[in-house]
């Protein structure tokens, strides 16, 4: 009879935990100065959660997203990593904003081996194992110290020690792979002005740049990427300058920009930078061939409420637009509007997707352990609103989602896609008198 009882016990409480909400940990800036990305970000997974609940959840089983604020501090953001995995006890990761945070984030699961769905964070060395190992490391704080360096004796020893870091960092590498837990949804931001590369070949044709950048991991490898396409596109890049983080008076960069008269200004930006940069321009009353952003902050429907008339006629790139044929993408266009008054972009389409890729993750998993969740991550192949998701490996990235980008502009206060031609239901302005534009 105790038999019967312990079993019967046993039971239940296996039938009460397979009743529990699946608990999944979301990292954003809730605040802080990232805080409209994280908002727009936190309202598409909450909107997906809920339509997937309501479809019955996970093999029955509810999800419960649990939000951590990041502050779009890494410090910050490596506590919340801690607090969600220990504490909170969440079977996996989700969300990521700022290349920043990301990295600080994603070492956070590595050396635990727990998986992580990124969905924004773009820093190409987030899906590259040998950054997040020992020597990696070491190798890019010498490659950063060798920038500023002019003595050739020290810069030959510099690159010696980088040389001897990065073999070190092969052999690191070899130890972390199998528990190497970060996948990203989202397109590197090597990967960023792809889109743009054959708009400004075929339409602009620019010969000289100046491109502007905010001094942090997303802004300079954002500008070093643009100086590759540069290159390759025979533009003569003119000046290539980052700012602090929270500047507000952009006038002396600009007017160094203004002087150097540039055919393109190419910005890596975030939302107050992008629209502070554009209103300052405006002031300035500059007028080159083009304005373009590097996505970011340029497509918000904030940049065009605090840009106003300054942000008409800017070009950027995306990673998603509403009217693209993917299935499912004006839907939730649709639905977003309906539900909070106000238009969503491709920040939200990268949450939303993720929140229905992270369903059809747990349902797969042989069981919510890291390491089944991870192999469930790795074997991904369906379609989401954002585009198709399958984790690949390629440019020393693994578990990277590879996808095309697109080019949008503001036209009459709307964000349109115009760019591919074959895409766009929208034909672009061009060329553009920014001075009568602004009038």
């Amino acid at each position: 009879m105790g038999f019967i009882l312990a079993g019967s016990l046993a039971l239940t409480s296996e039938q009460a935990r397979a009743a529990d909400p699946i608990k999944v940990g979301i990292l954003l800036p809730i605040t802080g100065k990232h805080a409209k990305f994280g908002e727009i970000e936190k309202l598409s997974f909450e909107m997906a959660v809920a339509e997937i609940n309501k479809k019955g959840g996970v093999n029955g089983r509810l999800i419960k997203l649990i939000i951590e604020d990041t502050t779009g501090k890494p410090d910050v953001g490596r506590s919340a990593a801690e607090k969600l995995i220990s504490q909170d006890k969440v079977v996996m990761l989700g969300g990521g904003y700022s290349s920043s945070v990301t990295a600080a984030t994603a070492g956070v699961a590595i050396n635990k081996g727990f998986p992580f769905l990124v969905n924004t964070g773009s820093a190409d060395i987030i899906t590259q194992p040998t950054a997040h190992t020992p020597s990696g490391k070491k190798a890019a704080k010498l490659k950063k110290s060798l920038k500023k360096e002019k003595d050739k004796a020290k810069i030959a020893k510099i690159k010696k020690e980088i040389a001897a870091f990065q073999a070190r960092a092969d052999k690191e590498v070899e130890r972390i792979l199998p528990r190497f837990s970060i996948f990203r949804l989202n397109p590197p931001v090597s990967e960023y002005a792809s889109g743009l590369e054959g708009f400004l070949a075929e339409v602009v044709k620019p010969k000289t740049v100046a491109i502007l950048h905010e001094n942090s991991l997303f802004g300079t490898k954002g500008a070093a990427s643009f100086e590759k396409s540069a290159k390759r596109l025979g533009i003569k890049v003119l000046l290539k300058e980052g700012y602090d983080a929270g500047a507000v008076d952009f006038k002396p960069l600009l007017a160094k920009v203004k002087s150097k008269n540039p055919d393109l200004v190419y910005m890596v930006s975030y939302i107050l930078d992008a629209s502070l940069l554009m209103n300052q321009s405006m002031e300035l009353k500059m007028n080159p061939k083009l304005f373009a952003g590097a996505a970011a902050g340029f497509t918000l429907p904030e940049f065009k409420e605090n840009a106003g008339k300054a942000s008409e006629k800017v070009v950027s790139a995306t990673l998603w637009h509403q009217s693209l044929p993917l299935p499912g993408a004006k839907e939730y266009f649709d639905k977003f509007r309906k539900k909070y008054n106000r238009d969503t972009e491709y920040h939200g389409a990268e949450a939303y997707s993720a929140a229905y890729v992270i369903a059809d993750v747990l349902k797969r998993a042989k069981s919510h352990k890291a390491k089944d969740i991870r192999t469930a991550l790795a074997q991904t192949d369906m379609m989401t609103v954002f585009g198709p998701v399958k984790f690949v490996s390629y440019k020393q990235m693994i578990n990277q989602n590879k996808l095309e980008t697109y080019v949008v502009q503001w036209i009459d206060g709307k964000l349109r896609m115009i760019w591919p031609k074959n895409l766009s239901k929208t034909h672009y302005v061009y060329p553009v008198d920014w001075l009568k534009e602004r009038k």
